[in-house]
């Protein structure tokens, strides 16, 4: 698969992933946001809770993927993307108030009910609240269907970990740091053929049009 070497190509396959989780996990509800892949201090991502754009369309809010921390895995990299649609999903569909306090920093219980609800798994932190989130296998599965997501991945220098702590909201501030794990995918592929699946556990697969078992790439 090619690999992306333009901004623009990687903005544009973040808008793509944008429009196949929201048809497979919101119903296709959310307004689109303008997406954008630019530095991001002491986070992975942000959703800004007003239109901070202005287009022909009218206004729209923004959702930005920190281009810092893009060497993650694909599925730590779009379950920041699902975090800040479920922010998205929450302000304005629902219309509901899913981070609270004094900073708004604070990932409260209606944040945990559509992040769970919407394929990602929460954790909770003493400071932020339900604010930890990793990718569910409602989200794997979308990832392992939907193989060309997997252009989104771009080389870049291992960011300074200290400098980057997990995603957050429009508010500037930042929670606490979402650690990523290593790939939970694995690649199978046919040794005549070349065909090749995806699995998220090692598995015995065979190639029925050549009859011989595939084999881990």
């Amino acid at each position: 698969m090619k690999q992306i070497s333009k901004m623009s190509r990687l903005v544009g396959q973040f808008e793509k992933a944008f429009r196949i989780l929201n048809e497979e996990l919101f119903e296709g509800v959310l307004p689109t946001p303008i997406i954008t892949a630019i530095p991001t201090p002491r986070a992975y991502a942000h959703y800004t809770p007003f239109d901070s754009w202005n287009t022909a369309e009218g206004g729209k809010p923004e959702i930005n993927i920190s281009t810092g921390s893009l060497d993650r895995p694909l599925e730590n990299v779009l379950a920041s993307l699902l975090h800040e649609m479920v922010h998205l999903y929450n302000d304005r569909v629902l219309n509901i108030q899913d981070v609270s306090g004094n900073s708004r920093m604070y990932h409260n219980k209606q944040f945990r009910e559509q992040a769970e609800a919407h394929g990602l798994i929460v954790t909770r932190s003493e400071k932020y609240g339900w604010s930890t989130t990793e990718p569910g296998d409602a989200l794997l599965d979308l990832i392992i269907l939907h193989d060309e997501l997997r252009e989104i991945e771009i080389c870049r220098t291992a960011p300074n970990p200290a400098s980057l702590i997990g995603t957050h909201t429009g508010s500037g501030n930042p929670t606490p740091p979402t650690i990523g794990k290593p790939t939970h995918h694995r690649k199978y592929q046919c040794p005549r053929c070349g065909c090749s699946v995806r699995a998220t556990k090692a598995v015995r697969i065979g190639c029925l049009d050549c009859g011989v078992e595939m084999v881990e790439a």
